[in-house]
């Protein structure tokens, strides 16, 4: 054998005992902010459910209404129903947001599974 081809066979040799022990490092990192990402998204989504305004006083109204169309007719005096719940910026901005760092968290898990599968 000559000198060129003893050096690229001892590179080979290192390259890939190199590449192998990155490979492995980067698809346990990828299992660690998979799992990050999981967990986090669920809790953030328990947040957000929480955070969300009770329908009962437009059920309950609208149960009302339909109530008076049943007993009177369709000339019942009809309730004004609010179409909006009045939020303020403080709670837009918060759900904002917490819709942000969940679809941020999504992507993050996407770009992992991605990585997996490459």
């Amino acid at each position: 054998k000559d000198e060129s081809s003893k050096f690229w066979a001892a590179y080979k040799k290192v390259s890939s005992e190199y590449d192998n022990d990155m490979l492995e490092r980067c698809n346990g990192n990828m299992d660690i902010v998979l799992i990050f990402a999981g967990l986090f998204s669920a809790a953030n989504t328990a947040f957000i459910i929480a955070m969300q305004p009770n329908p009962i006083n437009t059920t309950n109204a609208l149960v009302f209404q339909l109530i008076q169309i049943t007993l009177h007719g369709s000339s019942a005096a009809q309730p004004t129903l609010s179409p909006s719940t009045g939020y303020s910026p403080l709670d837009v901005w918060t759900q904002a947001l917490a819709y942000a760092s969940l679809a941020f968290s999504l992507v993050a898990a996407f770009g992992a599974v991605l990585g997996k599968q490459w």
